[in-house]
């Protein structure tokens, strides 16, 4: 058995209100294995974007053990939180998040400003990334000069060009009409079929089937924990 990427171990949070705790996780133990495809699902309220935020080092546990790729990231404070967000953790979000004033690799190459990392490679690698989303020929676009699906495959550049341990995405087509979306999850399967932990979060059925494994939530709990056989497999 390899090792966990993701090893979560009675994960709580709870959040006080009126000097009452409102507990939200209850328990969490899961383990994500390196190249897995998993999908985090569940209705408003279940817990998703609580877990969401605390795979995503954003937010920490009340209680419990987070181990992400071997460093127990559950009690760290919010600095080494932020380092660690930006070499393991490579993020992609429904909003995009692009600066419109920069061009499509001036925003992947971002990351790498804070890695400390000379223009002359940040430049460099963030064309490798965008190649690898197949959108060389927009390198010098401006957000305001592509389409959402255009958009959103920048942000997926962004969030690999740390070579990352895990992308986490969070309602990445939320935005896109259905055609873009099938577009949007072909690049996540290409990302996981080069070697890549994808990590999923969506309320929508038909997005999820595109992952291998589905992990339902309700309550605060995990309900499901599934293998699945995608049903659209990723045109590599």
């Amino acid at each position: 058995m390899p090792s966990s990427v993701i090893h979560l171990n009675k994960i709580e949070k709870q959040y006080f209100m009126g000097g009452h705790g409102v507990p939200v996780l209850k328990g969490i133990s899961l383990d994500i294995f390196k190249n897995e495809y998993v999908a985090l699902m569940g209705p408003s309220g279940s817990g998703k974007s609580t877990l969401m935020n605390i795979l995503g080092c954003l937010d920490t546990p009340t209680s419990g053990t987070y181990i992400l790729n071997g460093k127990d990231v559950s009690k760290m404070p919010d600095d080494e939180l932020a380092d660690v967000r930006n070499i393991e953790i490579g993020f992609v979000f429904q909003q995009f998040n692009l600066l419109p004033r920069l061009t499509a690799s001036e925003n992947v190459a971002l990351p790498l400003i804070y890695a400390g990392v000379g223009k002359a490679e940040r430049m460099e690698r963030a064309h490798e990334a965008l190649k690898k989303v197949g959108l060389s020929e927009r390198a010098n676009h401006k957000a305001n000069e592509m389409s959402g699906g255009q958009i959103q495959r920048v942000a997926i550049a962004r969030a690999i060009i740390n070579n990352p341990s895990i992308l986490l995405a969070d309602e990445p087509t939320g935005n896109l009409d259905t055609k873009t979306s099938i577009e949007v999850m072909e690049i996540f399967g290409q990302i996981q079929a080069a070697g890549n932990t994808v990590v999923l979060v969506t309320h929508e059925e038909d997005i999820a089937e595109y992952a291998k494994r589905i992990v339902r939530l309700r309550d605060g709990v995990i309900e499901t924990d599934t293998l699945n056989a995608p049903k659209k497999e990723a045109l590599v």
